[in-house]
């Protein structure tokens, strides 16, 4: 067995494409060699900013002589099939054999593949793995690049290292020959660096000062940031996304601790964290309970000489003209009130068949005033956060830093006294913006979360702009995610039926044209529904059944009977209730029974078991209505169950299809009767099993 390593050495690649990057080198490997029948024992691969790399290893030193059989046309088929087949094969016609199939000669090739050296197979895979690269982006460069045919890489391409064990693999590709040589550190080593073979690589570049594992440099500057944190009294904000980032922009990380002027504080720590993160990728650091502290942790790409104080002194320099810049913007924008702000609002357009974005508060203002019937909201403090949610758009803070876009809003509402619950409201008005984030519960806020969303899914789908595919330009399929979880986690009981066309009736007394799509909202609400159950470990059948009656459009209300059902189902009593009614269902659909049922008194003495059976359906009736009343879904249930024991010994005992008409009928009138009672609770025809 031998082990294989191929580096391929360019210029930066971006930090961010580096995870992907490595996942598509080991597939298309992987893939290559399959074809030519090779398989590795393991696959390891690696980068660095400037270099991706694939160990192979346990490798055989050659593939296997194989044999193949293929079946081809008829001796007497038309001359121009057999010449088809010859060249598919790239035999000659004397090289074909003849064998009888089912009474006819049938002409068969035989190829014999003699085994190949591993190092051959390689050295066609290289390039074959280069070409087929899927960069999200890449480039062309150099002399070539007139030509659309030329190489394409993320960065120029400019070495490839390709040993099997100690052997050079040849290959060539755009005028670059695979060999031993590659580049250490850019700062800390001068001069090519010979890799002698797989089995010295990683420690020949350490000596280089390249740390070829990322997972080895995610844990130098994890240990490393953590520990400068700690040793000044304080605690590095975990993000392990930023570790992963820095990783991918260094070969050599060395984490510095820094500082700036404790009085950028007053900003918001919001826009500080995201200047230090998104800007120039330092960590923050926190006092006790979790305050913002003046300190940051910078991971450079070298050794420093003075041990690090160029380094941070040179990043407190750039830190300190980014918050500077984010200070002036804080302090000129709270000059004026966010009620000025908003006066500026009816110069964004939010689209241009919905209107400005001023319009949009005023449908806000609407929106939140119809939730007061399901909200305990105070009525004028709620259209006041509507009228002054998106006032921070306009202001220089998110003109800076977009992302603090209701952050911004609610600090500035804070600082000129408007109250908590408005200065709340504004923060948290985008929230939830995914399946993980935090969603809101004081009144306000939820009814300005809700307003948000709900005004973009009833415009977008009223301008026939709802999501198709795999395409959502408008996030409403988030949106309508974040409906859901602002209903269901703070248990509130709003009519979505009702409340929707409302909303489309405040577009239309704007003169803006959206079509009333209710029903059709509604449905993709239900999907989404159904999609977020399904990820809880809840059927979406048993979401269909209960959705099916149409007479459910509080979520509360559902979820409660489908978590109820599903219980219900996985005990031995639903489980056979179950299989009751689908036999009775299939009956009727056999029959196709179009109507009639039993009530009272039979017109023939009936068997034992019907008597039963009418009986526990009455009282069954009655049970059910008085539990979905007062919605007892589980009573509804335990009602239902009382239904297993005669239905059981009605179809054990009773023929159905009698040859007496009457008693046919008021038995198929009976299966009907089973069929409304449990369609009380679901449509259990939507139950899969």
């Amino acid at each position: 067995m031998t082990d294989f390593l191929l580096e391929l050495l360019s210029e930066e690649i971006p930090a961010r494409m580096q995870r992907r990057a490595r996942a598509d080198l080991a597939r298309l490997f992987t893939t290559e060699l399959e074809s030519a029948g090779l398989v590795a024992d393991t696959i390891e691969t690696y980068s660095t900013p400037r270099r991706l790399v694939l160990i192979a290893r346990g490798l055989p030193i050659e593939t296997e002589a194989t044999r193949e059989e293929r079946k081809g046309p008829k001796v007497d088929a038309p001359q121009q099939a057999v010449d088809g087949f010859l060249r598919s094969t790239g035999l000659s016609q004397d090289d074909l054999e003849t064998r009888d199939v089912k009474g006819k000669p049938t002409l068969f090739a035989v190829i014999d593949k003699p085994g190949r050296k591993t190092a051959d197979v390689l050295g066609e895979a290289i390039p074959a793995i280069i070409c087929a690269f899927p960069w999200p982006k890449s480039m062309r460069w150099g002399a070539t690049s007139a030509s659309t045919e030329s190489l394409r890489w993320v960065r120029p391409l400019q070495g490839i290292v390709a040993l099997l064990d100690d052997k050079v693999v040849k290959c060539e590709i755009d005028g670059i020959t695979a060999g031993r040589i590659t580049v250490g550190h850019r700062f800390h080593h001068d001069g090519p660096v010979e890799i002698g073979g797989v089995y010295d690589y990683a420690d020949v570049l350490r000596v280089a000062h390249v740390i070829v594992d990322h997972k080895e440099r995610e844990g130098i500057i994890r240990e490393r940031a953590n520990a400068l944190a700690a040793e000044a009294g304080l605690t590095r904000k975990q993000d392990p996304a930023l570790v992963e980032e820095n990783a991918g922009l260094t070969e050599w990380p060395v984490p510095l601790l820094g500082t700036f002027d404790e009085a950028f504080l007053e900003v918001a720590p919001e826009a500080i964290t995201l200047a230090m993160r998104s800007h120039q990728k330092y960590f923050t650091c926190e006092r006790a309970e979790y305050e913002l502290s003046p300190h940051f942790i910078c991971v450079a790409n070298l050794e420093p000489a003075d041990g690090g104080a160029s380094v941070i002194a040179g990043n407190e320099k750039v830190l300190a003209a980014r918050l500077s810049d984010a200070r002036f913007f804080w302090e000129q924008d709270q000059k004026i009130p966010l009620a000025e702000h908003a006066k500026k609002l009816d110069q964004i357009v939010f689209h241009e068949k919905l209107g400005t974005v001023a319009q949009r508060l005023e449908r806000f203002r609407g929106i939140v005033g119809d939730l007061g019937q399901y909200l305990a909201l105070d009525a004028d403090k709620a259209a006041e956060a509507a009228m002054l949610c998106k006032s921070d758009l306009v202001t220089g803070m998110v003109a800076e830093f977009a992302d603090l876009q209701g952050m911004v809003g609610g600090y500035y509402a804070e600082n000129e006294g408007l109250g908590a619950d408005i200065a709340l409201a504004l923060k948290e008005q985008y929230q939830p913006a995914g399946p993980s984030d935090a969603v809101p519960n004081a009144p306000i806020s939820v009814a300005l979360a809700l307003a948000d969303k709900l005004d973009a899914l009833v415009g977008f789908f009223g301008i026939d702009q709802q999501p198709t595919g795999s395409k959502d330009p408008f996030a409403l399929r988030r949106a309508a995610l974040g409906v859901i979880r602002l209903i269901t986690e703070n248990n509130h009981r709003i009519d979505l039926a009702e409340l929707l066309p409302k909303v489309a009736t405040l577009y239309r007394n704007q003169e803006i044209a959206v079509e009333d799509r209710t029903d059709e909202l509604l449905g993709f609400i239900a999907d989404r529904l159904k999609v977020q159950q399904r990820e809880a470990g809840v059927r979406h059948d048993l979401i269909d059944a209960v959705m099916a009656l149409g007479d459910e459009d509080d979520l509360i209300s559902l979820l409660a009977r489908v978590k109820a059902l599903q219980s219900f189902l996985g005990k031995y009593d639903g489980a056979n209730l179950l299989a009751g009614y689908k036999r009775a269902a299939n009956i009727l659909k056999k029959e196709k029974w179009d109507g009639g049922s039993s009530h009272g008194e039979l017109a023939y003495d009936p068997e034992p078991e019907e008597a039963v059976l009418l009986s526990a359906l009455d009282d069954a009736k009655t049970e059910v209505s008085a539990a979905l009343k007062i919605e007892d879904f589980k009573g509804a249930m335990a009602a239902l169950a009382k239904l297993r024991g005669p239905i059981d010994a009605f179809f054990e005992k009773v023929t159905v299809n009698d040859a007496d008409p009457e008693k046919r009928a008021a038995r198929l009138g009976m299966l009907e009767r089973i069929r409304g009672a449990v369609h009380r609770v679901a449509d259990f025809s939507k139950i899969e099993g």
